[in-house]
């Protein structure tokens, strides 16, 4: 692994020693800190992949274009926040299951005030989930339900029963991204990951609550008519972000674009 941004007069050398080794959990985690935050600040993340040409999947999910390091720093990124915020199709194609407690973080979890691991927030309209499967029935932390005031009440009830706690986040059944992102944040889910998918990550864009972009590049071609990590209507003014942070392992480049 080596540092390309921010470039310091100290980046030649460290370049050279990173460049031998992989790096630490606990470096990770440094290079992928979030900002402190106020009192009553929060802020929202995603995590995406993509390839050369544009595709964030093949044949419907992100592991063949993800790679060893890139699932290290999809770790280290769950292992930071908060809450993982994904949208109810990503779950059911990647087969999502309940956050882990992992004891390389818990040292950092404790002292930053969290619990062991961070909860999941599916978002869903209609409630289209299967209720059973462990990431409703077996969390560690509970697993919340973020939908519409309109949603389907016998849903919402499953929901419920299956021990999910539900957000309300929106006056019909959609949900309202930017409301969402508040909604959590009153709860004490203050540093929010969101690893999509693209419909997801389009309506957070949007609505301007996206905070930053941890974009791993996969140095691999699909072509293909795959989804972009960004789906939905286009924004009227494309939004402006810095880059923060460049890493290169293997030919990934793992980059950090934040709000300007």
């Amino acid at each position: 692994m080596r540092r390309l941004f921010p470039v310091t007069d100290q980046t030649p050398a460290r370049t050279r020693d990173e460049a031998d080794r992989e790096w630490s959990l606990d470096e990770l985690a440094d290079a992928y800190a979030y900002p402190a935050l106020a009192a009553d600040g929060h802020w929202l993340r995603a995590n995406m992949v993509s390839t050369l040409d544009g595709a964030a999947q093949h044949e419907g999910r992100s592991q063949p274009i993800s790679g060893e390091t890139d699932m290290r720093i999809f770790g280290t990124l769950r292992a930071l926040a908060d809450v993982v915020v994904v949208g109810a199709e990503t779950v059911r194609q990647e087969g999502y299951r309940p956050a882990r407690a992992r004891d390389a973080f818990a040292a950092r979890r404790a002292a930053a005030g969290q619990g062991p691991a961070p909860a999941i927030a599916v978002v869903t309209a209609g409630l289209d989930l299967d209720f059973s499967l462990p990431l409703f029935t077996s969390p560690l932390v509970p697993t919340l339900v973020v939908t519409g005031a309109a949603a389907p009440s016998d849903r919402v009830a499953e929901a419920v029963h299956a021990g999910a706690e539900v957000v309300v986040a929106g006056e019909g059944a959609a949900v309202d991204a930017a409301r969402a992102v508040r909604e959590l944040a009153a709860r004490g889910l203050r540093r929010q990951l969101t690893e999509g998918g693209p419909r997801l990550l389009g309506q957070f864009v949007a609505a301007d609550v996206l905070d930053e972009l941890c974009l791993t590049i996969s140095p691999t071609l699909t072509a293909g008519g795959a989804q972009r990590i960004a789906g939905g209507p286009s924004v009227t003014v494309p939004h402006r972000l810095a880059p923060a942070c460049v890493l290169e392992e293997a030919g990934f480049l793992f980059t950090s674009y934040r709000r300007i």
